[in-house]
């Protein structure tokens, strides 16, 4: 993926102007700064969900976004949100992205640590527990751009070894990660690119 001299306006303010970057297969690239300086907005824009007001996003070589639902196929974004039915169970959440998408439930759990929990209602789970339901979905099936807001927000230590080892093998297969975070993340040999506010 390459992004060339990207910008996002929100309302009349632009968010940012002139970002360029590229993130190869098996590279991951940290987006740093202040709040407000559009890390979220860029995850966004870069997942297809808002339109650049300048610039372009390629795809090998091609406009990424002439295709909404070709792009939104090659990716999974994970917002703030943990995007979770409070009613339904945690295999049940699980199970509707994977009919989606494909992919084993229990596997996906097993890797976030959270098997044995599959019968719990959403709402029992606690916040951590909430954050790796929502990092089991990038388990689930295979896709080549993982785009992550603050991923690690909520999770102990044994988690992020668990999310490490998630991203390391993503990477290892082929797979790119673009994450915006204020801590430190399980990224060895990534890049940075640091947002400043416009």
């Amino acid at each position: 993926m390459e992004a060339v001299e990207l910008a996002a306006v929100r309302g009349e303010r632009v968010v940012f102007a002139g970002v360029s970057f590229r993130c190869a297969p098996g590279e991951a690239l940290l987006l740093t700064g202040p709040n407000g300086a559009g890390k979220s907005t860029l995850l966004r824009l870069l997942a297809g969900l808002v339109p650049p007001a300048e610039g372009s996003l390629l795809w090998h070589g091609s406009d990424a976004l002439a295709d909404g639902p070709g792009h939104a196929a090659r990716l999974r974004y994970l917002a703030h949100a943990d995007a979770l039915k409070p009613g339904l169970t945690l295999e049940e959440n699980l199970a509707f992205w994977a009919r989606l998408w494909g992919g084993d439930v229990a596997a996906a759990l097993a890797a976030v640590g959270l098997e044995g929990l599959e019968h719990l209602p959403a709402r029992m789970l606690s916040a951590g527990q909430k954050r790796r339901a929502a990092l089991a979905r990038l388990a689930l099936a295979r896709v080549p751009l993982w785009l992550l807001d603050e991923p690690s927000v909520g999770l102990d230590t044994a988690s992020i070894g668990l999310f490490g080892e998630m991203l390391a093998a993503h990477r290892a297969a082929g797979g790119a990660v673009v994450a915006a975070t204020h801590v430190p993340l399980p990224l060895p040999g990534s890049g940075t690119l640091a947002l400043t506010p416009a």
